[in-house]
C-alpha cells in the first residue's frame, strides 16, 4: 500500500495533479471527504471543521484550544481513512498529519506566481492588484496556521520528499514523476511501517476522544497499549487520571491505558 500527500497553494493546480495521479495509479483521491468523515464521527458541523483547517488562528483560539480540538478530529479521520491504503490526499495539511508515517510520499506543488494571479483574475473577475492581495492573505493565513499548531513553516522544503515547480513542469510531467517515485521501496509499506501507521491511528483516536476534556494531553500507542500524559493540579491527580483512563479505554483498539500525570506548577 502507498500514501501520497499533495501540498498545494491556492490556485496552484494541485487538485489537477492529485486527480490525474489518482486516475493513473488507480488510487482513491480524497480531500474534503475527510472533513465529512470527521464531522460525522465527532458530531461537529462541517463548516467549523473546514474553518479550523483553513483559517489562521484567532487570539481567542489560542486560549481556548478551539482550533486544536477541531484539527485533532480531522487528523484522526484522515489517519483512519489512509489505513485503507493507496490514497492520494490533496486536502490541507496532509504533510503535517502524516509526517510520522515513514512510507508516506509528501509532495509540494508550486505554481508560477503570475499564473496564480491569472487564475484568481479568471475566477473572481478582479484586478491583478486585488488578486495579489487575495493570494497574499491566503498564503499568510496558512503560514500562521502551521506556525501556531506545529511551530514550523509550511513553505520549508525540508518537509517534503519532492517539490515540483509547475512553472517549468507540465501537469502531466509532474504526475509522471510522482508516479515513478512512489514505486520506490522507501514509499512502499512493510509489516513494520504498517504497524507504525496503526499505532498513530489509535493514538489519534484517543487524542480526539480526550481533547475536549484534556486539550493538552499527549498520546502515543504501541500494539494496543496507550500512553497518555495529562496536566492538572496535584490535588486532582487521581480524579483526572481515572477520567482520562476511562475515556481512552472506550476507544476501539485500546487494550491497556497508562496515564502519566504532570502536576501544574503553582506560584508560592
Amino acid at each position: 500500500m502507498s500514501i501520497i500527500t499533495i501540498s498545494r497553494g491556492s490556485f496552484s493546480h494541485g487538485r489537477e495533479v492529485a486527480e490525474k495521479l489518482g486516475d493513473q495509479l488507480g488510487y482513491e483521491c480524497i480531500s474534503r471527504e475527510v472533513i465529512l468523515e470527521a464531522s460525522e464521527q465527532f458530531n461537529i458541523p462541517q463548516l467549523q471543521l473546514l474553518r479550523a483547517v483553513r483559517d489562521a488562528p484567532s487570539i481567542l483560539d489560542r486560549y481556548r484550544f478551539g482550533k486544536e480540538r477541531y484539527v485533532a478530529y480531522v487528523r484522526a479521520a484522515l489517519l483512519r481513512h489512509v489505513q485503507r491504503g493507496n490514497i492520494v490526499y490533496h486536502g490541507f495539511a496532509g504533510h503535517f498529519f502524516l509526517q510520522q508515517i515513514p512510507f508516506a510520499l509528501n509532495v509540494q506543488v508550486l505554481a508560477n506566481p503570475e499564473d496564480r494571479i491569472q487564475e484568481v483574475i479568471r475566477r473572481d473577475r478582479v484586478s491583478a492588484d486585488e488578486a495579489r492581495r487575495t493570494l497574499a492573505r491566503i498564503d499568510e493565513e496558512r503560514s500562521k496556521w502551521s506556525r501556531h499548531l506545529y511551530g514550523i513553516d509550511n513553505r520549508d522544503p525540508s518537509l517534503y520528499d519532492m517539490v515540483l515547480n509547475l512553472g517549468s513542469l507540465g501537469i502531466d510531467d509532474a504526475v509522471e514523476l510522482i508516479a515513478r517515485n512512489v514505486e520506490l521501496p522507501a514509499f512502499q509499506s512493510t509489516p513494520e511501517t504498517k504497524g507504525v501507521l496503526d499505532n498513530h491511528v489509535l493514538a489519534s483516536q484517543v487524542e480526539a476522544a480526550l481533547i475536549a476534556e484534556f486539550p493538552q494531553a499527549k498520546v502515543s500507542a504501541k500494539d494496543g497499549n496507550v500512553f497518555v500524559a495529562i496536566h492538572g493540579a496535584m490535588s486532582q491527580q487521581r480524579t483526572l487520571s481515572d477520567k482520562a483512563r476511562d475515556i481512552a479505554s472506550f476507544v476501539e483498539g485500546t487494550k491497556q491505558v497508562n496515564v502519566h500525570f504532570v502536576p501544574l506548577m503553582t506560584a508560592d
